[in-house]
């Protein structure tokens, strides 16, 4: 379901996206932008949180990771 609201934009804003070439409408235009915006916030967020783990378990994973490549046979 759709809601109608009302915001304002540059005038800039708006020529760039009535100089699309496919010619979208505004609202569909700003939705994508809206979507496309919230998607990259939850993987920033996501990838943060990745980021914190891997650095509080770097020490061990390093150890592990020469561990594993200790047991490798030079060719």
């Amino acid at each position: 379901m759709k809601a109608k609201t009302c915001i304002s934009l540059s005038q800039s804003l708006l020529k760039q996206i009535d100089k699309l070439p496919k010619k979208p409408s505004r609202s569909a235009v700003i939705e994508e932008a809206l979507r496309f915006y919230f998607n990259f916030l939850v993987r920033k967020t996501r990838d943060s949180r990745d980021l914190e783990i891997l650095n509080a378990n770097s020490k061990r994973l390093n150890l592990e990771a020469v561990d594993s490549l200790s047991y490798q046979i030079d060719s």
